[in-house]
């Protein structure tokens, strides 16, 4: 089942379920994303009631541009760090001392807002080190505090693809705070479709998502690496931020940008990685963070070839009253 959220006037749109090309929809019961996840045990079959007219061929057609984030704001925004090829060859390339642990990584960052897929990106300069990180991400139920890694798999209801936004030139004054991330982190964007883990079918494998995300920099491809080479599952992920807190339904864990240990063959789902890569190859950075005007693209294309959860193609853009 494939759902999506389309600009209604109010600050948490319309939901409606869309056909499994992304072509079609049907209005949802529920008036919002976050309204049918609160009540999902009745929803979810009303939900699929459609889903099974829209795959029947009915509904309006869907237009692209009305489509923002599935879930424009969040109660939590919790982001890992599980590909372990990642954080290798950012500790090797920039000499940072290890990070002496078995626990995932993860930080809370901005769930008030999520930039929808063709939302222009506004940051107020250049100079920051402007970074996407290709992400995929799951949208959970309520969970309880103490939930057990199998237990929280039931509670994975949906999954979504996310560019989450970095400014690499703050990011590493502020983690030499303690306090973590403020200004280096902006708003997050989400493609269109958030999707049940069923709709994956044989790609939805030990709580992660076995599909390559493509990214295009400019229209030129910049990395294809997939997202089952996380070192915890997403159901891991849920358990390690449930541990002293119950997660309202709604919450959004985040995958960390995603990384494969041939990050050299398939390329990177951010600029930094490609950074570190030539920092160890030929001893100094050369690809430049992006400028006003730069566009990336993102896709992850399901087993049939379809685009599983739409398109990100957004352009940076300068902040409005920002010098």
């Amino acid at each position: 089942m494939k759902l999506a959220t389309i600009a209604s006037g109010g600050s948490d749109g319309q939901l409606v379920v869309v056909s499994p090309d992304g072509a079609r929809f049907l209005a949802a019961p529920a008036p919002t994303l976050q309204a049918a996840l609160e009540d999902w045990a009745n929803m979810e079959p009303e939900l699929r009631a459609l889903a099974t007219r829209l795959a029947d061929g009915e509904g309006n057609p869907l237009d692209p541009a009305q489509c923002r984030a599935p879930l424009p704001r969040a109660w939590q925004w919790l982001d890992g760090s599980a590909f372990s090829s990642h954080g290798a060859l950012m500790q090797t390339a920039f000499k940072l001392p290890p990070i002496e642990t078995s626990l995932p990584l993860m930080y809370q960052g901005l769930s008030d807002r999520f930039l929808g897929p063709i939302d222009d990106v506004p940051l107020p300069s250049e100079d920051e080190g402007i970074d996407f990180e290709g992400e995929f991400g799951v949208i959970t139920d309520a969970v309880p505090m103490g939930v057990s890694a199998d237990e929280a798999m039931a509670r994975i209801r949906l999954i979504v693809q996310i560019n989450d936004w970095s400014l690499r030139v703050i990011a590493p004054v502020e983690m030499k705070t303690g306090f973590g991330w403020i200004q280096a982190k902006p708003a997050c964007s989400a493609a269109p479709f958030a999707v049940t883990p069923d709709a994956l079918g044989e790609a939805w494998q030990d709580g992660r998502v076995a599909l390559s995300l493509t990214v295009d920099l400019n229209g030129v491809r910049f990395g294809a690496a997939k997202g089952d080479a996380m070192t915890f599952g997403f159901h891991e992920l849920i358990a390690h931020a449930a541990h002293s807190r119950s997660l309202p339904a709604g919450t959004i864990i985040g995958s960390g940008t995603v990384s494969n240990s041939d990050y050299r063959v398939v390329g990177s789902s951010c600029i930094a990685e490609r950074r570190g890569i030539e920092m160890l190859d030929e001893g100094a950075p050369k690809t430049p963070f992006m400028r006003f005007g730069d566009r990336v693209r993102m896709e992850a294309r399901g087993p049939d070839g379809g685009v599983l959860f739409g398109v990100i193609d957004q352009r940076v853009v300068r902040a409005g009253g920002v010098g």
